[in-house]
Protein backbone atom coordinates (compact mmCIF):
# COMPACT_ATOMS: atom_id res chain seq x y z
CA UNK A 1 0.00 0.00 0.00
CA UNK A 2 2.96 2.37 0.54
CA UNK A 3 4.30 1.39 -2.24
CA UNK A 4 1.27 2.30 -4.19
CA UNK A 5 0.92 5.71 -2.25
CA UNK A 6 4.82 6.42 -3.25
CA UNK A 7 4.38 5.98 -6.66
CA UNK A 8 1.02 7.83 -6.79
CA UNK A 9 2.61 10.64 -4.99
CA UNK A 10 5.45 10.89 -7.41
CA UNK A 11 3.26 10.55 -10.56
CA UNK A 12 1.30 13.74 -9.43
CA UNK A 13 4.55 15.32 -8.45
CA UNK A 14 5.57 14.58 -12.16
CA UNK A 15 2.37 15.87 -14.11
CA UNK A 16 2.43 19.14 -11.83
CA UNK A 17 6.34 19.51 -12.96
CA UNK A 18 4.74 18.97 -16.65
CA UNK A 19 2.04 21.25 -16.53
CA UNK A 20 4.30 24.50 -15.29
CA UNK A 21 6.96 23.42 -18.22
CA UNK A 22 4.19 23.82 -20.77
CA UNK A 23 2.57 27.20 -18.84
CA UNK A 24 5.79 28.63 -18.44
CA UNK A 25 6.27 31.22 -21.46
CA UNK A 26 9.81 32.64 -22.55
CA UNK A 27 10.95 35.94 -21.20
CA UNK A 28 10.39 38.87 -23.84
CA UNK A 29 13.15 39.71 -25.83
CA UNK A 30 14.83 43.18 -26.03
CA UNK A 31 13.30 45.83 -28.41
CA UNK A 32 16.19 46.62 -30.95
CA UNK A 33 16.56 49.91 -31.53
CA UNK A 34 18.51 51.91 -34.51
CA UNK A 35 19.90 55.00 -34.01
CA UNK A 36 20.33 57.18 -37.46
CA UNK A 37 23.57 58.73 -37.67
CA UNK A 38 24.13 62.16 -37.34
CA UNK A 39 23.59 64.29 -40.22
CA UNK A 40 22.01 61.07 -42.43
CA UNK A 41 19.00 63.40 -44.07
CA UNK A 42 18.91 61.76 -47.46
CA UNK A 43 18.46 66.24 -49.37
CA UNK A 44 20.78 68.77 -47.36
CA UNK A 45 21.54 72.68 -48.59
CA UNK A 46 25.30 73.11 -49.55
CA UNK A 47 27.38 76.14 -49.49
CA UNK A 48 30.89 76.15 -50.66
CA UNK A 49 33.84 78.86 -51.21
CA UNK A 50 37.01 77.73 -52.79
CA UNK A 51 40.41 78.95 -54.56
CA UNK A 52 41.81 77.71 -58.09
CA UNK A 53 44.87 78.12 -60.25
CA UNK A 54 45.49 77.18 -63.95
CA UNK A 55 44.35 78.19 -67.42
CA UNK A 56 46.04 81.21 -69.93
CA UNK A 57 46.92 84.36 -68.73
CA UNK A 58 44.56 86.67 -70.23
CA UNK A 59 46.32 90.24 -68.87
CA UNK A 60 48.73 91.58 -66.38
CA UNK A 61 47.58 94.37 -64.08
CA UNK A 62 50.60 96.40 -62.97
CA UNK A 63 50.25 98.58 -60.26
CA UNK A 64 52.45 101.77 -58.98
CA UNK A 65 53.87 100.22 -56.38
CA UNK A 66 55.63 97.61 -58.85
CA UNK A 67 53.06 94.89 -57.60
CA UNK A 68 51.34 93.05 -60.74
CA UNK A 69 48.60 90.66 -60.71
CA UNK A 70 47.83 88.29 -63.87
CA UNK A 71 43.97 87.54 -64.48
CA UNK A 72 43.84 83.45 -65.71
CA UNK A 73 41.21 81.71 -67.25
CA UNK A 74 41.51 79.55 -64.20
CA UNK A 75 41.66 81.84 -61.43
CA UNK A 76 40.81 82.37 -58.73
CA UNK A 77 37.79 82.54 -56.42
CA UNK A 78 34.74 80.37 -56.66
CA UNK A 79 31.46 80.09 -54.77
CA UNK A 80 28.82 77.81 -54.75
CA UNK A 81 25.10 76.88 -53.53
CA UNK A 82 22.94 73.87 -53.95
CA UNK A 83 21.76 70.33 -52.68
CA UNK A 84 22.98 67.37 -52.39
CA UNK A 85 20.82 64.39 -52.36
CA UNK A 86 22.03 61.09 -50.56
CA UNK A 87 20.95 58.12 -53.04
CA UNK A 88 22.07 55.43 -50.92
CA UNK A 89 24.64 54.36 -48.42
CA UNK A 90 27.26 54.54 -51.66
CA UNK A 91 26.36 56.62 -53.47
CA UNK A 92 25.21 60.66 -53.60
CA UNK A 93 24.72 63.40 -56.36
CA UNK A 94 24.92 67.01 -55.84
CA UNK A 95 23.91 69.72 -58.06
CA UNK A 96 25.15 73.69 -57.47
CA UNK A 97 25.08 77.32 -59.16
CA UNK A 98 28.07 79.07 -58.65
CA UNK A 99 30.08 82.23 -59.43
CA UNK A 100 33.79 82.21 -60.71
CA UNK A 101 35.72 84.87 -60.90
CA UNK A 102 39.51 86.53 -61.36
CA UNK A 103 39.82 90.18 -60.42
CA UNK A 104 42.41 92.71 -60.04
CA UNK A 105 41.14 96.65 -58.55
CA UNK A 106 42.00 99.84 -57.75
CA UNK A 107 40.76 103.41 -57.58
CA UNK A 108 41.47 103.83 -61.26
CA UNK A 109 40.42 100.49 -62.65
CA UNK A 110 39.76 97.52 -62.60
CA UNK A 111 40.36 94.09 -64.21
CA UNK A 112 37.94 90.99 -64.41
CA UNK A 113 37.47 87.64 -65.85
CA UNK A 114 33.90 85.84 -64.63
CA UNK A 115 31.60 83.04 -65.34
CA UNK A 116 28.44 81.79 -64.06
CA UNK A 117 29.17 77.71 -63.74
CA UNK A 118 25.70 74.94 -63.57
CA UNK A 119 27.32 71.59 -62.03
CA UNK A 120 26.03 68.00 -61.54
CA UNK A 121 27.74 65.53 -59.98
CA UNK A 122 27.66 61.92 -58.98
CA UNK A 123 29.88 60.55 -56.15
CA UNK A 124 30.70 57.37 -54.63
CA UNK A 125 31.10 57.08 -50.93
CA UNK A 126 34.20 55.31 -49.83
CA UNK A 127 33.75 55.43 -46.33
CA UNK A 128 32.02 57.98 -43.68
CA UNK A 129 34.61 60.18 -44.31
CA UNK A 130 35.96 60.44 -48.00
CA UNK A 131 33.83 59.90 -51.44
CA UNK A 132 35.16 60.44 -54.90
CA UNK A 133 33.41 61.57 -57.66
CA UNK A 134 32.68 63.67 -60.88
CA UNK A 135 30.64 65.26 -63.66
CA UNK A 136 29.61 67.84 -65.60
CA UNK A 137 29.68 71.67 -65.83
CA UNK A 138 28.07 73.96 -68.00
CA UNK A 139 29.42 77.71 -67.83
CA UNK A 140 27.79 80.17 -69.10
CA UNK A 141 28.09 84.27 -68.58
CA UNK A 142 31.64 84.15 -69.44
CA UNK A 143 33.26 87.33 -69.85
CA UNK A 144 36.21 89.83 -69.77
CA UNK A 145 35.88 93.09 -68.50
CA UNK A 146 38.23 96.30 -68.12
CA UNK A 147 38.14 99.72 -67.32
CA UNK A 148 39.94 103.07 -66.18
CA UNK A 149 43.72 102.77 -66.48
CA UNK A 150 43.22 98.74 -66.97
CA UNK A 151 41.22 99.14 -69.85
CA UNK A 152 41.98 96.69 -72.98
CA UNK A 153 38.75 95.89 -74.29
CA UNK A 154 35.66 93.90 -73.05
CA UNK A 155 35.02 90.35 -74.35
CA UNK A 156 32.30 87.90 -73.87
CA UNK A 157 32.73 84.15 -74.89
CA UNK A 158 30.33 81.27 -75.62
CA UNK A 159 28.80 78.69 -73.00
CA UNK A 160 30.94 75.48 -72.91
CA UNK A 161 30.38 72.38 -71.11
CA UNK A 162 33.58 70.50 -69.16
CA UNK A 163 33.92 67.33 -66.70
CA UNK A 164 35.00 68.01 -63.09
CA UNK A 165 36.67 65.34 -60.94
CA UNK A 166 36.60 65.42 -57.30
CA UNK A 167 37.91 63.98 -53.76
CA UNK A 168 35.99 65.23 -50.80
CA UNK A 169 37.20 64.54 -46.88
CA UNK A 170 34.17 65.16 -44.50
CA UNK A 171 35.41 66.33 -41.25
CA UNK A 172 32.05 66.13 -39.99
CA UNK A 173 28.93 65.47 -41.36
CA UNK A 174 28.44 69.29 -41.89
CA UNK A 175 31.81 70.07 -42.93
CA UNK A 176 33.61 68.88 -46.13
CA UNK A 177 37.06 69.45 -48.01
CA UNK A 178 37.53 68.93 -51.42
CA UNK A 179 40.21 69.20 -53.97
CA UNK A 180 39.23 69.01 -57.74
CA UNK A 181 40.03 69.52 -61.22
CA UNK A 182 38.32 70.90 -64.28
CA UNK A 183 38.84 71.44 -68.08
CA UNK A 184 37.20 74.47 -68.64
CA UNK A 185 38.02 76.08 -72.53
CA UNK A 186 36.18 79.03 -73.90
CA UNK A 187 35.28 80.66 -77.63
CA UNK A 188 35.49 84.11 -77.94
CA UNK A 189 32.29 85.09 -79.38
CA UNK A 190 33.48 87.81 -82.28
CA UNK A 191 37.15 86.73 -82.69
CA UNK A 192 36.81 82.89 -82.47
CA UNK A 193 40.11 82.56 -80.06
CA UNK A 194 40.28 80.05 -77.55
CA UNK A 195 41.33 80.32 -73.96
CA UNK A 196 42.12 77.91 -71.37
CA UNK A 197 40.23 77.67 -67.85
CA UNK A 198 41.71 74.21 -67.01
CA UNK A 199 42.23 74.69 -63.00
CA UNK A 200 42.72 72.93 -59.96
CA UNK A 201 41.14 73.59 -56.97
CA UNK A 202 40.74 73.18 -52.73
CA UNK A 203 37.11 74.00 -51.56
CA UNK A 204 35.44 74.07 -48.01
CA UNK A 205 31.61 72.82 -48.55
CA UNK A 206 29.03 73.23 -45.65
CA UNK A 207 26.37 70.83 -45.87
CA UNK A 208 22.85 71.70 -43.78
Amino acid sequence: MKTIALALAFSLAALNAAQAQTTTEPAPAAPVVQYEPVGAKPLRFVVGAGLTHGGDKLATVYYEDGFDINIRGGGTVALLAGLDYRISPEFSVQGTVGYHVDNASARNGDTRFQRIPFELLGYYHVNDKVRVGGGLRWVTGTEFRSSGASDIGDYDFKDTTSAVVELEYLFTPQIGVKLRYVNDEFKEKTYGGKVKGDHAGIFANFYF
